[in-house]
């Protein structure tokens, strides 16, 4: 016998239950997770109080320090604070940031009272070229590295505190500035750097028509920078040159290296770019954690993205790792410490696609069912600090979206793409919240 059809208005009923079951499902998870954080928040009052937190990682060898964007003051101020406190008090010795080794290594001169050119931080900054410039000149970085200096100034020479860049790019600068500080010690082994190098001249002020090439089945110019890096290794007993200068000419040869192997995965479609760019950052750690001494202590500012384990977000799915990751795997969970910082509205400096010029733009709520939206209510507004440890009240060990905002941003496109699906204790051992942020007060160029 043929079934009947139910009326049209009993579906119509059937569908609006679903409809309302599935609503108040949800509602009820969120209500979970606010409870949840409301249960271990702790408020950071203003000015905000850091001790719980500097207590919590303090005993790290390591202390990575993320942010939810690359453009807004409080992620900056905060960890200039939380920096200045490791290293005046518990021995820290140098800041590693997601940033260019050759444009930063000035910074690093600056700090250190090598260079007696440079009148100020800001002096120096002005002369930064790659997009985004915002990222590093800015004041509040300039107001750190003012204090950096102050600091080193009472410490002998072999106990100041350095000040890094981590990252892949810059290759520009390495390519010019190597051949050019070999000069100074050897002219014959310049003329030869210079040879290995000159195929790249002409990829320096276009690296997307280069990358297209390699896309195009170009062998590119990898030999060369591996050359390089191994000349550099053979010749270091002949190099009249010390530690420090040894491990400027080196990163600079890794920089080109990494930067080369970086835009070749650019051409495939899988992760191997991705891990390139974090590999490098954490080989760079590893260098000036060996270069500073055995028992040496170092802090990471890099975005969330690069400092919360990747295996706690759906970066694992996609084969893709991070500094976090690597780091905890490298030197054992107890001697990392990772600290997430996130807001939920707010304003921030970035641009709208690569490039593009700089705005200050207004980052919207957060999105509802969100960890920032869930913070957000559990504070009333407030301010808050989490300290993760292995008592998490259960709603806090599911993924939830957590919002990221990059250099390139359009903030009515936000949602989803800026959400990371995110166990946030795995991921961090402490996080930052902070209510409602301003964008950083950016130095510009001449």
């Amino acid at each position: 016998m043929r079934p009947m059809n139910p009326p049209r208005e009993t579906l119509h009923r059937c569908l609006l239950v679903l409809l309302l079951m599935l609503g108040s499902g949800v509602a009820a998870a969120e209500e979970a997770l606010v409870a949840a954080l409301r249960e271990i928040a702790i408020p950071l009052g203003a000015p905000p109080d850091l001790s719980p937190l500097i207590e919590r990682i303090a005993p790290a060898r390591v202390v990575l320090l993320g942010e939810a964007s690359h453009g807004t003051s409080e992620f900056y101020s905060l960890r200039a604070e939380i920096s200045r406190d490791l290293i005046a008090e518990h021995g820290f010795r140098f800041i590693a940031v997601e940033g260019d080794w050759n444009a930063l290594y000035r910074l690093n001169r600056y700090v250190k009272g090598y260079d007696q050119d440079a009148a100020s931080a800001r002096e120096i900054m002005r002369t930064f070229e790659r997009w985004p410039t915002w990222m590093w000149a800015n004041e509040e970085t300039a107001a750190l590295i003012e204090w950096l200096k102050t600091h080193n100034a009472k410490l002998p020479p072999e106990q100041r505190v350095g000040f890094y860049g981590i990252d892949v790019y810059g290759k520009a600068d390495a390519l010019r500035e190597l051949p050019a500080s070999m000069a100074a010690l050897d002219a014959e082994e310049a003329e030869w750097l210079r040879e290995q190098y000159a195929p790249f001249d002409a990829l320096l002020e276009d690296t997307r028509a280069y990358v297209r090439r390699l896309q195009r089945g170009d062998e590119g110019l990898g030999g060369n920078a591996r050359a390089v890096v191994e000349r550099l290794q053979e010749q270091r007993d002949h190099l009249a040159i010390d530690a420090a200068e040894y491990l400027h000419l080196k990163q600079m040869a890794w920089v080109v290296k990494n930067a080369e192997k970086h835009y070749g995965g650019m051409a495939g479609r899988g992760p191997e770019s991705w891990n390139t760019r974090v590999d490098h950052f954490y080989q760079t750690l590893e260098r000036l954690l060996a270069f500073y001494g055995a028992d040496a202590k170092g802090i990471v500012w890099a975005h969330n993205t690069h400092v919360g384990d990747a295996r706690a977000t759906d970066m694992a799915r996609r084969q893709r790792r991070n500094i976090g990751q690597l780091a905890r795997e490298g030197l054992g969970p107890e001697q990392v410490a990772a600290v997430g910082f996130g807001t939920e509205r707010g304003r921030v400096l970035a641009g709208r696609a690569w490039e593009a010029p700089m705005e200050r733009m207004s980052a919207p709520p957060a999105a509802p069912g969100s960890i920032e939206a869930a913070m957000r209510a559990a504070g009333d507004g407030e301010d808050l600090l989490f300290l993760f440890d292995d008592a998490i009240p259960a709603p806090l060990r599911q993924r939830h979206g957590h919002r990221a905002i990059g250099v390139v941003y359009q903030p009515e496109r936000e949602v989803p793409g800026n959400y990371v699906p995110t166990v946030l204790p795995r991921r961090y051992d402490a996080f930052v919240f902070i209510n409602e942020t301003e964008a950083l007060t950016p130095i510009p160029s001449p």
